[in-house]
């Protein structure tokens, strides 16, 4: 998986996606989505490291089903509240 940390204003900022969906657009009738290299680009982890820094988020966005996966598993995300785009999965969440 690809993952970044990054601080920010309102706390720790993460995006995890599976490589294969990077740089793809995805679209579920009129959402159009880009998994762009600018905003989920960063370095390749393990399912521990994602774990770990999901853990950390204040804000984390996911996509892919092996990143989308470990954030249902680890109940950070709930599988109703997954969003299904042209076949790939997507997911957000926020602690305040």
């Amino acid at each position: 998986m690809i993952l970044t940390e990054r601080e920010t204003e309102r706390g720790v900022l993460v995006t995890a996606c599976d490589p294969d969906v990077l740089g793809e657009t995805f679209e579920n009738g009129e959402v159009e989505f880009t998994v762009n290299e600018e905003f989920y680009g960063g370095d390749e982890a393990d399912a521990d490291a994602v774990r770990a820094a999901l853990a950390r988020a204040n804000v984390a966005n996911i996509v892919g089903d092996d990143a989308v996966g470990i954030a249902i598993e680890e109940g950070f995300v709930e599988e109703a509240n997954v969003l299904d785009l042209d076949g790939t999965v997507h997911a957000q969440f926020m602690r305040l």
